[in-house]
């Protein structure tokens, strides 16, 4: 009877440190977002709250932290567009049709290979395509980089969801008049909706917090985004705590949502294809 009341107190008490301990540099920055800047340098644990960083950093006359702002949420949306519409048609094609099996373990084996490799690979081709095409300092450039980054990730998730459905349903439905394309908006859509959540929260949550696309694709606040803004911070005689505090609390924000909101189902596609067999 001890067991069974102290092992799952005991597991309660562990996993309830770890959120503690994974939630400290989230309160820490907090904390400093809301400090002058005199608190933020001699430490104090006690002082006196402002939103003097939150108004610095939301006024246009001090920072350009608003269109940072935006073009976070065009390349983040924008990139989590074009990857679910690309990866959904490849995961279909894939699962549907009747690919020799040499040719379907390629290109499955050339995906795995785009994703396993370090994304600063290609950072020198699309440089020199972002300025053959005059969208370099531009959103369009970072989002041609980050589609690469994360169509990957969400084939393979799509990829699993398709091969739970049944063929018979799609067949069904072509039977009673439709054509392959409403059976794929129409049937095989609808049903994999924990699959499309979960790969366009992922592709949201890479775009939103990638750093290293948005710093060598732009140069202006023209396309950088959150990220590129907040390290701007650090300037060459003094470093704004407050403001880079208050700009990466507000930065969590989408991310968090858009976690909370697709939990689950990112749960679900992560773990899918551990679980098959």
């Amino acid at each position: 009877m001890k067991n069974k009341f102290f092992e799952p107190f005991f597991r309660h008490v562990f996993l309830m440190l770890v959120v503690l301990f994974t939630l400290i540099p989230i309160f820490f920055t907090f904390g400093t977002s809301l400090k002058y800047f005199r608190d933020i340098i001699s430490g104090n644990l006690a002082f006196t709250p402002t939103l003097v960083n939150y108004q610095r950093l939301l006024d246009p006359s001090q920072s350009n932290f608003l269109r940072l702002t935006f073009n976070s949420l065009v390349v983040a949306a924008g990139t989590m567009v074009v990857v679910l519409t690309i990866s959904s048609l490849a995961a279909y094609s894939l699962s549907r049709f009747r690919w020799h099996k040499l040719w379907s373990g390629l290109l499955l084996g050339i995906i795995l290979f785009i994703h396993m490799l370090p994304p600063v690979t290609f950072l020198g081709p699309f440089y020199l395509i972002a300025r053959s095409l005059n969208i370099y300092d531009t959103v369009l450039a970072v989002i041609m980089g980050h589609i690469i980054l994360n169509l990957p990730t969400t084939t393979w998730i799509l990829l699993d969801f398709f091969a739970e459905i049944p063929k018979e349903l799609e067949e069904a439905a072509m039977v009673d008049g439709a054509s392959r394309f409403h059976a794929f908006t129409q049937v095989l859509l609808p049903m994999i909706q924990p699959g499309i959540a979960a790969a366009g929260a992922l592709a949201f949550i890479f775009s939103w917090r990638d750093f290293l696309f948005s710093l060598s694709l732009t140069s202006t606040p023209r396309g950088m985004t959150i990220p590129v803004g907040i390290s701007s911070f650090v300037q060459e005689y003094s470093i704004r705590y407050g403001e880079m505090a208050a700009g990466a609390f507000f930065a969590m924000i989408p991310a968090l949502l858009m976690v909370a909101f697709a939990q689950r189902y990112i749960v679900k596609g992560l773990t899918l294809g551990a679980l098959k067999g």
